[in-house]
């Protein structure tokens, strides 16, 4: 969901207290991943970790997956009373990715 969804969406309901927002993760270890990490090393004729290594994660600043309990961490704080004044917004979760 990009900015200007979230923006019009949060619009019309900021007088109810519903906010919407967005959280924008980064690579997130899920079977479907590991599945696209496999198929890489097939057709690529590289090991699983070098894959890993030097295609999935090889342009991420962490050089890591971002955590379901990172995400887990965001969407509660949005859902928390400290996250009541966050509406129309995106949240990226990306370790760095956008920043580069």
């Amino acid at each position: 969901m990009s900015r200007p969804s979230t923006a019009s969406s949060a619009s019309p309901r900021r007088q109810d207290n519903i906010t919407c927002n967005a959280i924008c993760p980064g690579f997130v270890e899920t079977p479907i991943v590991e599945k696209q990490i496999a198929d890489q090393a097939r057709t690529r004729g590289m090991s699983k970790e070098a894959v890993l290594k030097d295609v999935i994660l090889g342009s991420q600043p962490t050089k890591r997956f971002v955590t379901t309990d990172e995400l887990t961490g965001m969407m509660l704080y949005l859902v928390s009373d400290l996250g009541a004044s966050a509406n129309g917004a995106s949240f990226s979760i990306d370790g760095g990715w956008t920043a580069q």
